[in-house]
């Protein structure tokens, strides 16, 4: 399992900030920023924007610095041998993008927390964590961000959590500021699926579990799920999931264990 020798999540440092080590560390260390930063690549002296992650193996050389009023980030260094750390295809000494900068930056905060309290399952926990920071990095590195990658992250967490609101097309634009055909281009090209589509989804999972394992009637299902139509909502429901709300609710009913008869 890996053993971390120190990490730290928002690390504070000033604007003369500069980190370099020619020979590197013994061990590995795996830098998130939270602010711009200029990093050493082949020899070279380059910005990075806020949100990039740089992997150090062992011996490898770290330069890095401050390039704004402060530097901030979330960093971890510490020693591995399991293949997925060791075998990784990352790319190493060469900052990336992040897509989704805040889950991995919670993650950190839980590394920091399960390193610091001698919890049972520590060294499990840190395992599973790391584990996942990995496989979260592996999807970033392959992952080409256009440069309103974060704002449609931020819309589509949005939709999500809200799928009951009124959404349109022209209201999405409107919440990032630019057309809504530029928006339905860009949507569809980040996510593979339409604004409006991943609307209807949320809203027909979100009827699914209200159907399945609430009190509603189906007009107020539909009504919670942002419909003010309750035959509209019906269509939907049928086209995504093949049956009726009626009829879902009544086959979930028709699955659950009954009670042994008395004797």
């Amino acid at each position: 399992m890996p053993k971390i020798h120190y990490v730290e999540f928002d690390a504070t440092h000033p604007d003369d900030f500069v980190f370099s080590i020619p020979d590197g560390h013994d061990a590995w260390l795996l830098v998130l920023t939270q602010t711009p930063a200029l990093f050493e690549v082949n020899g070279e002296l380059k910005e990075y924007p806020a949100h990039s992650v740089i992997l150090y193996p062992p011996k490898h050389t770290i330069y890095y610095r401050a390039c704004s009023n402060k530097y901030v980030n979330d960093w971890v260094r510490f020693d591995a041998d399991e293949s997925y750390i060791t075998e990784t295809t990352l790319p190493v000494g060469v900052p990336f993008s992040l897509p989704d900068p805040s889950y991995c930056h919670q993650l950190f905060q839980l590394l920091t927390f399960e390193h610091t309290f001698q919890n049972d399952y520590r060294e499990l926990s840190i395992d599973y964590l790391f584990r996942i920071i990995f496989n979260k990095l592996c999807e970033a590195s392959q992952d080409k961000l256009n440069p309103q990658y974060y704002n449609l992250l931020s819309l589509r967490k949005t939709l999500y959590n809200n799928p009951g609101h009124p959404w349109t097309v022209s209201l999405m634009a409107e919440y990032l500021h630019i057309s809504a055909g530029y928006l339905q281009t860009i949507y569809k090209s980040t996510f593979g699926i339409s604004c409006m589509e991943d609307v209807i989804h949320c809203r027909i999972r979100l009827a699914k579990e209200k159907l399945g394992f609430g009190p509603h009637k189906i007009a107020e299902v539909a009504t919670l799920c942002g419909y003010a139509n309750v035959e509209h909502f019906c269509r939907q429901f049928r086209q995504l999931t093949g049956y009726s709300p009626k009829a879902y609710r009544e086959t979930l009913v028709s699955k659950e264990p009954k009670e042994p008869a008395d004797k």
